[in-house]
């Protein structure tokens, strides 16, 4: 486990009321998607930059989507 791993598994995740989430398969599940995230995104700087993409232009397009994202089921 690398620096960046060990700081998302210590993540704390909390419900709407602020209050941190108890079951530990839910933990377990957000752990696992945040984790897979963090590779997909590091594949994709890596690709860019060994395309000698502009490092900054990638991580403001990986900011960018990541604040474009919406909620997609009905309502919670």
């Amino acid at each position: 486990m690398n620096q960046q791993q060990a700081k998302s598994a210590g993540q704390v995740w909390k419900n709407v009321d602020g209050n941190p989430i108890s079951c530990l398969e839910k933990i377990k599940v957000l752990n696992q998607n945040f984790e897979e995230l963090r590779q997909i995104a590091q594949d994709a700087l890596d690709d860019a930059l060994l395309m000698q993409c502009s490092e900054e232009q990638i991580r403001q397009a990986l900011h960018q989507m990541i604040d474009e994202l919406h909620y997609s089921f009905e309502s919670r």
